[in-house]
């Protein structure tokens, strides 16, 4: 039976275009049904700029009169706007009728609507959005938070650290993956006192922690999982975007300066097309909020087509291999490890990782 994704189609910068074309393309590659939440007739508009009569059975139109834009306020679009897009299409997912939601649309928005309509899981305090780097070594890198929480207590990263460790685990196959600190220094002893905090709790979860890590370990696969507060994750990840722009403008201006340089580019075209996906944001297709009860995932406001059909695949990914319901087990378990080291009977530094149990 096809996992059902539902997708915000009012969403991004320009909407429903990207969306409408992300989930044909969805639709023709994998396993889903895609539930397109959103204004009837500005849907059925786009739909019929497209030849989709192959999966057309597999594309819905659900119903939505308001949206929610990017230049609104969060909390108070969450309040007044309970017909938008995001609200309907969250609620397919708390209502079970859809696996999973996918939007380019207003972070905030949809953050703020989704632990009001999900909640988060049990035994999480707060939930972290998850963003993917791509590295030098050609793995993928998860930086967590970034942004869903301005303002974090150690306990809160320790939990994104486990809620790392799954994502890497299920998603990217990685068996072990390295975990570290995102800090000022390498040594333990580096960083303000919410990260010198966090070292001691990380110290003793069932992960493999690697210590501190400083910015630079974002793009040389050191590590596979990078634990910060959302302060410093969306500034990170902020600056990250604005690179990677540049580098490509730059790229661009060098090869198209001189005869010999253009000549060049014909002759490395395909290395240079390869070097473009590599850093293509569109390729993970957006960063999962973990922690909550049911699958969202928010994308760029700029996202393409290929954009929206990678996030619908992460989000059918998510179901289809319960990492809710392991985070939720693990959660437990460093809780209940915890509870036995304030009592004193401290659990070993290297037990067995969290989650395994025949993921």
């Amino acid at each position: 039976m096809s996992t059902v994704i539902a997708v915000d189609a009012m969403g991004s910068d320009r909407a429903p275009k990207p969306e409408v074309e992300g989930a044909i393309l969805a639709a023709r590659s994998y396993d889903v049904h895609v539930r397109l939440v959103g204004r009837d007739d500005a849907i059925r508009a786009e739909m019929r700029n497209h030849s989709a009569s192959d999966v057309r059975h597999r594309i819905e139109i659900v119903p939505a009169e308001e949206v929610i834009g990017m230049d609104e306020k969060a909390a108070q679009a969450v309040r007044t706007k309970k017909k938008s897009s995001i609200h309907v299409g969250l609620r397919l997912v708390r209502d079970g009728t859809a696996s999973g939601f996918a939007t380019a649309g207003n972070t905030g928005a949809t953050m703020a609507s989704a632990k009001m309509i999900l909640g988060a899981l049990p035994g999480v305090d707060r939930p972290g959005l998850a963003a993917v780097f791509p590295t030098s070594k050609g793995s993928a890198a998860i930086l967590l938070d970034v942004g869903a929480n301005v303002d974090s207590k150690p306990q809160n990263l320790e939990q994104f650290a486990i809620m790392g460790d799954i994502y890497s685990r299920n998603i990217f196959g990685i068996n072990r993956p390295k975990v570290g600190l995102l800090s000022i220094g390498e040594e333990e002893g580096k960083g303000n006192e919410l990260t010198r905090e966090t070292y001691k709790l990380m110290q003793h979860l069932p992960i493999n922690f690697a210590g501190n890590v400083e910015g630079r370990d974002l793009y040389n696969g050191k590590v596979d999982v990078i634990v910060c507060d959302g302060f410093v994750g969306n500034v990170a990840l902020k600056i990250s975007e604005g690179l990677v722009e540049t580098v490509r403008y730059l790229l661009k201006e060098s090869l198209r300066s001189t005869i010999t340089s253009q000549v060049g580019f014909l002759l490395s075209r395909r290395a240079f097309a390869d070097f473009k996906k590599r850093l293509d944001y569109s390729e993970y297709g957006g960063a999962p909020l973990l922690g909550v009860k049911g699958v969202c995932i928010i994308g760029h406001g700029s996202s393409n087509a290929n954009a929206i059909k990678n996030a619908i695949r992460v989000a059918a990914e998510f179901a289809e291999r319960g990492i809710n319901q392991k985070i939720e087990r693990d959660i437990a378990t460093a809780r209940l490890a915890a509870a036995r080291t304030s009592s004193g009977d401290r659990a070993p530094q290297h037990a067995p990782q969290a989650g395994r149990h025949d993921d």
